[in-house]
């Protein structure tokens, strides 16, 4: 089992000091649009009562138009006290291949692993994205998805979204343009606020390795089988589990189709 090295003292007071000095700052939208403060979310939104609830309402994007054979490779690093692991072999896997993929990013998993986070920041071949604050289904009214509790309403939504943004930002230095829920679970109103943040909402097509439950031989299965303008769900932060496994088998068969791996800023220019 992969184990993350505990980050020198000096590393933590210079991430502190980056995300502080990020989130002292009036925040702008990847194409530089000034940002909604909570106020001016409240007074869009409030009393609007969602209507729909789950992994593909519309507005989360599951596929993409692609030239030639292209998937987009994700990965998620959930946080928290079980979800704060680094899978340290895909990574290495990627870099071995040279391929790209988007990391989804949680702000505990980056408080938990800030020289690890930064290693990735600084690497061409991995977009950061938002994976949101504390990991909760994106909700208006505290709905819950796979025994998580979604956000209570428009404040807690608003604060999941932009603190996950913000504590990204100050990792990589700018401001992401991509955002996965906890669980991947949106109501259109909280989608609505994500998207006023600047945040795209990003989805699967491609369910990996199903919240890194599943044994190398089905991960295996499920991402060799991919499709060209799917999007792959899989994750990085349970070293124990088989997904490194499975995407070591997988990866040589896709690339001997041709396959190759972009971004989803690539994807979505």
């Amino acid at each position: 089992m992969n184990v993350s090295p505990k980050p020198p003292r000096a590393l933590c007071l210079v991430c502190f000091a980056v995300c502080f000095f990020a989130f002292s700052l009036p925040a702008t939208s990847a194409t530089g649009h000034a940002v909604p403060g909570l106020e001016e979310i409240l007074a869009r939104y409030e009393g609007t009562v969602p209507g729909l609830w789950g992994e593909d309402i519309p507005g989360v994007l599951r596929t993409f138009d692609p030239e030639g054979k292209a998937v987009a490779l994700t990965l998620d690093a959930c946080g928290g006290a079980k979800g704060s692991g680094y899978d340290r072999d895909i990574i290495e896997l990627l870099r071995e291949h040279n391929l790209s993929a988007t990391l989804f990013l949680n702000a505990r998993w980056i408080e938990a692993n800030p020289e690890i986070a930064a290693a990735l920041a600084s690497d061409p071949l991995f977009l950061i994205a938002n994976h949101g604050w504390k990991h909760r289904p994106c909700s208006v009214t505290g709905r819950s998805a796979w025994g998580i509790e979604g956000t209570k309403n428009l404040s807690e939504a608003y604060r999941e979204i932009e603190n996950g943004a913000r504590a990204v930002e100050g990792l990589a230095g700018r401001r992401p343009r991509f955002y996965r829920s906890g669980t991947n679970f949106y109501d259109e109103v909280a989608l609505a606020v994500a998207n006023d943040l600047g945040m795209i909402a990003v989805g699967w097509s491609v369910l990996g390795d199903a919240g890194a439950t599943l044994p190398a031989a089905e991960v295996k299965e499920r991402v060799s089988a991919s499709k060209p303008g799917q999007i792959i769900l899989c994750h990085m932060n349970q070293p124990q589990s088989g997904t490194a496994e499975g995407l070591k088998e997988a990866i040589p068969i896709l690339l001997e189709k041709g396959y190759r791996f972009v971004t989803l800023e690539e994807a979505f220019p």
